[in-house]
């Protein structure tokens, strides 16, 4: 890898975050700088999605609470939504 991934917030994504728990936006800041680092870091728990959200990936911040992101160019991450494991595939489907 060369360099830092860009990121950026895709539309009901900056919405996501103010509804999730203070204590899970808190450790997501950390998990976004390694997610700039290396987006496959262990500590993510990094996932590969399957039909119908190809091309889509999602990590995790605690064992309930994930994020859906695509990568939208060379080395740019495209969060698409934040939520709880069993919502979030969901809202990711409606907004793609």
């Amino acid at each position: 890898m060369g360099g830092k991934n860009e990121v950026e917030y895709g539309d009901g994504f900056l919405g996501d975050l103010r509804r999730l728990p203070r204590k899970v936006n808190d450790k997501l800041s950390f998990l976004l700088e390694l997610l700039r680092e290396n987006e496959f870091d262990p500590r993510l728990h990094t996932k590969r999605l399957e039909p119908p959200l190809k091309d889509k990936y999602s990590f995790r911040i605690t064992r309930d609470w994930r994020v859906g992101f695509m990568f939208s160019g060379h080395q740019c991450i495209k969060l698409l939504a934040a939520g709880n494991r069993d919502k979030i595939y969901e809202m990711m489907r409606r907004r793609s």
